[in-house]
């Protein structure tokens, strides 16, 4: 197919959005309709997940199509260099498209462009890169841009709210200022600059609802004073008792105050419907441009949030809070998407990579190790995988999880404790199955599926029969320590 008759390609990526928060996901109190009219069509992944559940290592997965085994980031660590030589933008670069990225890209050195021909760059309060000792614009395009807007000495850090923080309050410039507009305003400006004679693919990248939680005032306020339900805690919630600070505002775990919770529920919720009105904003841009007719959209999250489930905090966790994402994709005319689609196809973000080069009719690389969903979005029952593998190195151990969509089993390295959950009768994990009597045929299963994901693996996991605990950990497995020394 000539690239000018190719299908343009947006890539929408969110940061920290759970997988359960969205109305049509019926989330019972954050409302996303212009998000849900993307998922009304096309198709919505109702099992899509991060195996590696914190920003550094999701958005390696994203940009590669690779498991974490391949890309080699098992844990957060900034600095380590982004060496791959196949990557979801540089495909399309390669084969014609017109390539930009707007937004948080979390890579290293912060101006990768990573196969995109254009990078406008925004990581957030990124405090590895924030450094008073040189000038921030070197790895940050919004505060330049902010500073033009409204004085030499403006920042986005001026209202002191941090960016892993459950403080919760209003933005406190004008809303056209705010990070989240600042990122759709840039990506309609490529609509408006584009060659026509190329298509194009574009990946927008939002830093929220990830913290600070300072949506506008009115997306703050319209979730203040909403009913709420109480956050789900499980029978098991003792496991992170030695992590508890709850006066700390960037805690792990800890029962925090019913207050501080409304407050941080709403900023959260706050950013996601602000977000919602500003995706909305692009596709009518599309509209307007000529090209919504000949684009695809894809609307995905790298990681959750636990937001105070289980009294737990932040991502990097097993569960569902954490660990699930909305992932939707919408097609074009004659896309051959029924529209309205809910797929229970077990996904995961490596998935997206062979997913938009399907759309876009371009050849998926020999190594990419994730699977179109293209396939699964058009109605069609086939399972992409029977189990997921998931990880994470945090709190001293790794914390290791396999789940096939209706059941996951969890397990700390360091300590050896064991979790199962009927994710089909108990989705909020409340019910910790693994130690009740007459379940050890079906732990007895899933440890042989966990070991056998873990057989090659460097840190000793297993002996391809038995889990073995107290291996040592690192964020990086050590082909990527190699080349980072």
């Amino acid at each position: 197919m000539p690239a000018t008759d190719r299908p343009n390609v947006i890539l929408i990526c969110v940061d920290q959005w759970r997988g359960d928060c969205l109305s049509i996901d019926g989330h019972p109190v954050v409302h996303t309709p212009y998000i849900d009219e993307l998922a009304l069509s096309g198709a919505r992944f109702s099992r899509a997940y991060s195996a590696t559940p914190v920003c550094v290592p999701a958005r390696a997965a994203l940009f590669t199509g690779l498991s974490q085994e391949s890309h080699g980031r098992v844990g957060y660590r900034d600095g380590v260099p982004w060496n791959y030589p196949v990557t979801l933008a540089g495909e399309f670069t390669r084969h014609g498209y017109q390539t930009q990225a707007v937004g948080k890209m979390h890579v290293y050195p912060e101006r990768s462009q990573l196969g995109f021909q254009h990078v406008i760059l925004h990581d957030g309060y990124l405090h590895f890169a924030r450094r008073r000792d040189r000038d921030y614009g070197l790895v940050d395009d919004y505060t330049p841009w902010l500073r033009e807007r409204l004085g030499r000495d403006a920042d986005y850090f001026e209202h002191g709210v941090d960016c892993n923080s459950i403080v919760a309050r209003p933005w406190d410039k004008p809303e056209d200022t705010h990070p989240t507009c600042f990122v759709a305003a840039r990506a309609i400006d490529f609509l408006r600059c584009r060659d026509p004679r190329k298509p194009f693919f574009l990946y927008v990248s939002f830093h929220r609802p990830h913290p600070p939680y300072d949506p506008p005032a009115w997306a703050f306020e319209q979730y203040l004073q909403a009913d709420m339900p109480e956050p789900p805690v499980g029978d098991w919630t003792g496991v992170f008792a030695p992590y508890a600070e709850p006066h700390r505002p960037d805690a792990l775990a800890g029962a925090v105050s019913p207050a501080i919770l409304r407050r941080a529920r709403a900023g959260y919720y706050g950013h996601m419907t602000h977000i919602d009105h500003q995706v909305h904003r692009l596709c009518e841009a599309l509209v307007d441009y000529g090209v919504a007719g000949n684009t695809w959209i894809c609307f995905v999250s790298d990681h959750g949030e636990m937001m105070g489930d289980h009294h737990l905090f932040r991502k990097g966790l097993p569960y569902e809070g954490s660990a699930r994402v909305p992932l939707i994709l919408a097609g074009p005319r004659g896309s051959g998407l029924p529209g309205g689609t809910v797929s229970g196809a077990l996904a995961e973000l490596r998935d997206v990579m062979p997913t938009l080069l399907d759309c876009a009719g371009l050849p998926v690389p020999a190594e990419v190790e994730g699977c179109s969903l293209l396939p699964a979005a058009r109605g069609g029952t086939e399972p992409v995988r029977r189990h997921l593998h998931g990880e994470m190195v945090m709190v001293g151990q790794s914390i290791q999880w396999v789940t096939d969509g209706r059941e996951k089993y969890v397990w700390f390295s360091g300590t050896g404790r064991e979790q199962l959950f009927d994710l089909e009768r108990d989705p909020q994990e409340r019910r910790d199955l693994a130690t009740l009597p007459g379940e050890a045929e079906r732990m007895a299963r899933w440890r042989r599926v966990l070991a056998d994901a873990l057989r090659e693996r460097e840190e000793g996991f297993t002996d391809g029969e038995r889990l073995i605990t107290g291996r040592p950990v690192h964020a990086l497995l050590r082909h990527v320590r190699e080349e980072r020394a």
